[in-house]
């Protein structure tokens, strides 16, 4: 409460309108009978020749009376931004997520659009005038609307700037769930992995709470380093090229690197230049180069957690592999190609199953197709798993394991496998994944050791990165960035790759 300012003069509140007004009479310097008096913020003169209470009275209903235009004004101004609020706004009911930030404004303050000159509002325009690099096709289009909103408002109507709050707030909304939406082509081993975007309320929320509204658009809009660095990169090659068009190269592989996380400790590997990277906080810290799927047998992206290893294991040899390798090889030369090689046939695709006699099949109907098997090779130096094999969820079969074959390591395109990821040194991989030295138990088959903690594994097909500011491409080697797409085999099918 504001004291008058001379201790003779009386200071008191009215009601006027239904709202509370504090009138304030002061003495004018060097004019004993002008006196000031203070309504809302706007100081009023008045003379009188002596101040009493029945006076003071006079005076306060004389300047409310002089004044009440300018509050009824404010009032009006108020009940229109309160209406405003309310009737949802036509524009913002075309969006899908209109009633929802209408919703959210009716409760609580949205983020504010208009502080520091309308920065946020003018990086916003820029996100969307790009967006269609990321697949938001109508991103230019609502940057223009934007622009214009934003200049609309600055006509200081409340009305008109609630309206325009809640229409960028949704326009925001729209375009960052289109960018964090995943890549619908991988296949995702855990629920929890696939990554979905915010609830509508969560997002303006983290908006308006952000210290820097700029930079909160510059950090949600990033998605993950490689993203950012490849749109980045993209953008500048874009906006250099007059009348140059995105290139669908670089919008497919956007998508797929939103299914990459944004920091933690995880194994990438990229089928297209078949390499796999480990990361450690957003940083790359060893490499190494992998054999990948062929075209016929395409090793697919898949988002999952590994959570062990796997000691002198098993190698379930691939059906195909067993119709048109071990098959004719045994009519030709009996069961002793299996014994050689460590082959056993066993009774079923259980975790139970034992061995049975090779001479018991019909080696002529699993050739034509007529009979399948299983085969399982044992451990031992020709094992095709190698020493160590990393088993994941995926529903397809693939793992990646150590391999007897080095030959393949020396070649520069390496998609020679029958799906799975061979690695270049599995010892070094299981050195990371296990923070120690890869140490079976035992000398027994199938030894597994679990992880001190589960570690994310991303397979993915980028055939556009970023390379010191500049875009590096390679070889589409399976057809997928010019509509191909990778057919999945299922568990049956794919039980031995």
């Amino acid at each position: 409460m504001n004291r008058c300012r001379s201790a003779d003069l009386p200071c008191f509140g009215l009601s006027v309108s239904g709202q509370k007004s504090h009138i304030e009479i002061q003495p004018a310097l060097r004019m004993r009978q002008q006196y000031k008096c203070q309504v809302q913020g706007s100081f009023h003169t008045v003379i009188v020749n002596r101040i009493t209470r029945t006076a003071s009275l006079a005076i306060a209903a004389a300047v409310l009376t002089a004044t009440g235009p300018a509050v009824a004004s404010k009032k009006k101004e108020r009940e229109a931004a309160a209406r405003a609020a309310e009737a949802i706004n036509p524009r913002l009911a075309e969006f899908a997520q209109g009633a929802a930030v209408h919703a959210y404004y009716r409760r609580y303050r949205g983020p504010d659009w208009f502080k520091d000159d309308g920065a946020a509002t003018a990086r916003l325009a820029t996100l969307l005038r790009r967006a269609q690099l990321e697949g938001f096709m109508q991103g230019p289009i609502l940057a223009g609307e934007v622009e214009r909103a934003a200049q609309a408002a600055k006509s200081g109507d409340a009305a008109a700037r609630t309206a325009t709050e809640q229409l960028l707030s949704v326009i925001w909304v729209t375009y960052l769930e289109s960018i964090q939406r995943p890549s619908a082509d991988v296949i995702s081993g855990y629920p929890s992995l696939v990554r979905q975007p915010s609830p509508p309320e969560k997002m303006i929320g983290t908006a308006a709470a952000a210290p820097s509204l700029v930079q909160h658009l510059d950090e949600a809009s990033a998605v993950n380093p490689m993203y950012s660095q490849l749109r980045e990169a993209a953008w500048i090659q874009l906006a250099g090229t007059p009348g140059a068009v995105p290139d669908r190269r670089i919008m497919l592989n956007l998508d797929r690197l939103r299914s990459l996380p944004r920091t933690e400790r995880f194994a990438l590997v990229n089928v297209a230049t078949q390499t796999l990277t480990m990361y450690e906080d957003n940083q790359p810290v060893d490499s190494m180069k992998v054999v990948v799927g062929t075209d016929e047998l395409p090793t697919p992206m898949i988002s999952s957690v590994i959570y062990y290893a796997t000691f002198n294991p098993f190698w379930n040899v691939p059906d195909h592999l067993v119709r048109e390798t071990v098959a004719p090889a045994v009519l030709r030369g009996g069961v002793s190609y299996l014994t050689a090689r460590g082959y056993q046939v066993m009774s079923d695709w259980s975790a139970n199953a034992t061995p049975i006699a090779p001479t018991s099949i019909d080696w002529a109907a699993v050739a034509s197709s007529k009979t399948r098997i299983r085969v399982r090779q044992n451990p031992g130096p020709t094992n095709s798993m190698g020493k160590l094999k990393f088993s994941f969820e995926n529903g397809e079969g693939i793992f990646l394991h150590d391999t007897p074959t080095r030959e393949y390591f020396g070649r520069s395109q390496r998609a020679l496998s029958n799906g799975c990821v061979r690695l270049e040194d599995a010892r070094r991989f299981g050195r990371w994944l296990l923070k120690r030295d890869p140490v079976p138990p035992s000398s027994e088959p199938e030894q597994f050791v679990q992880l001190p903690v589960g570690v994310p594994v991303y397979i993915t097909y980028l055939t556009a990165t970023e390379n010191s500011g500049k875009i590096a491409f390679a070889n589409d080697i399976y057809g997928w960035d010019a509509g191909g797409k990778f057919k999945p085999l299922g568990a049956a099918a794919s039980a031995a790759r």
